[in-house]
């Protein structure tokens, strides 16, 4: 059986039940060679910013800090709890790295940004956003549901790959590299030194380092 990105199909829904759009579009370096691929923003009382990864709770940008700059805080304004997000941008573009949900609509049954209660109602458009970055060649997952959603896109069942695994990812026409990444949230059981190894293998795999 093909399987299916879609969690719950919109027509036998009750229309009382809240379906959220993704609140920013996706970041996409023209020159991006490697895209980053979580699942869903928080809502706009957990964001510190209008951008990808916005909640100060969740490490990615410290993991990013990290990897490139050997400094948590880099990507940090100043002493408040807040990322610069021009500066992040900036970064992200001169590195050729893109950005980009693969949910754009949703259900959250808790009201939270806790993929366990994430009902997918429309997966990414993947074709269209690698057509606006016809070099990238390398995808990373940010967790285990952003995975299930990308393969859920294939034509046939793929295994769900371990955390830290790459696997072969051709859709339609373009040949990729799928690397399952650790989540950066806080309830990831992981420290963050672990996690930033884990993405900086992936950068350097990818030829960004």
């Amino acid at each position: 059986m093909k399987p299916s990105a879609i969690d719950v199909d919109e027509s036998t829904l009750d229309p009382s039940i809240e379906i959220e759009t993704r609140p920013f579009p996706p970041y996409l370096p023209e020159k991006a060679t490697v895209m980053l691929m979580g699942t869903f923003p928080p809502k706009s009382e957990k964001r510190v910013m209008e951008f990808h990864y916005p909640n100060f709770q969740n490490d990615m940008w410290r993991v990013y800090g990290l990897v490139f700059f050997d400094d948590k805080d880099h990507f940090r304004k100043g002493e408040k709890k807040a990322f610069d997000p021009e500066k992040i941008k900036a970064f992200l573009s001169e590195r050729g790295i893109a950005s980009c949900p693969t949910v754009v609509r949703a259900i959250r049954e808790k009201g939270n940004a806790s993929d366990a209660f994430l009902k997918v109602v429309e997966p990414v458009h993947l074709d269209e956003v690698l057509a606006t970055i016809p070099n990238c060649k390398h995808i990373a997952t940010t967790g285990g549901k952003a995975t299930e959603v990308l393969l859920g896109l294939l034509p046939e069942k793929v295994k769900l790959p371990k955390t830290g695994e790459t696997i072969s990812y051709n859709y339609k026409c373009h040949e990729l590299t799928l690397t399952r990444l650790p989540s950066t949230s806080r309830a990831f059981p992981m420290s963050l030194i672990n996690k930033a190894s884990a993405y900086r293998a992936f950068f350097e795999m990818a030829g960004v380092i």
